[in-house]
């Protein structure tokens, strides 16, 4: 690990995870004093005629593909708002923990952080809409083009939030705590749906 103690003026590589069953956004930035760079972004897509299981070890591959590929010092992911149907809530918090889990094997700490409190973090509105959100992603990352598809960028959000955590040293957004090309955004080719 470059930086498990994120302190001021060192470099550290952000791992942002937008959990989904059907699409999960990832995005890697570079955090270095007070520039955060992107390293990567896209989407997992399991294929959707795959049974329960096999989706969501897809989802497991991928994320432990990036783990290996960027060696990230912390993982930041979306945390589960409670949903009014519980079938869709188990399967998230499925997506989640299997999300989670390339990074406890590799003991990279994982923070957790709320929707509202990422949208905070990088637009100054917890209410942001979709939009906002990739048009500020764009803007503090020096994108060419919106961060596509939404999922990207929510994970974009979510690593520049815990970044943003780190730098000014105050729980900004952070809700619990567990201890390439950027201008195009990538689908892991493996698990590209054909839907």
């Amino acid at each position: 690990m470059n930086n498990p103690g994120g302190k001021k003026g060192s470099s550290l590589i952000i791992l942002g995870i937008d959990p989904g069953t059907r699409i999960t956004g990832y995005g890697i930035i570079k955090s270095e004093q007070s520039v955060s760079t992107p390293l990567d972004f896209g989407c997992i897509r399991p294929p959707t005629h795959l049974p329960a299981a096999e989706r969501y070890l897809a989802i497991f591959n991928a994320i432990e593909h990036l783990m290996d590929a960027y060696k990230p010092d912390a993982v930041s992911i979306e945390t589960q708002f409670v949903y009014k149907n519980v079938q869709s809530a188990m399967k998230l918090g499925m997506a989640r923990a299997v999300a989670m889990l390339p990074a406890a094997r590799r003991s990279v700490p994982v923070f957790e952080y709320a929707p509202r409190k990422a949208k905070l973090a990088v637009v100054g509105n917890g209410g942001a809409s979709k939009i906002q959100v990739q048009k500020m992603v764009q803007l503090i990352l020096k994108l060419a083009q919106l961060p596509q598809p939404e999922d990207a960028a929510d994970a974009l959000a979510l690593a520049l939030c815990h970044a943003n955590t780190l730098k000014f040293g105050k729980n900004l957004c952070l809700n619990t705590s567990k201890a390439s090309s950027p201008s195009l955004p990538r689908t892991m080719p493996s698990l590209m749906s054909a839907d």
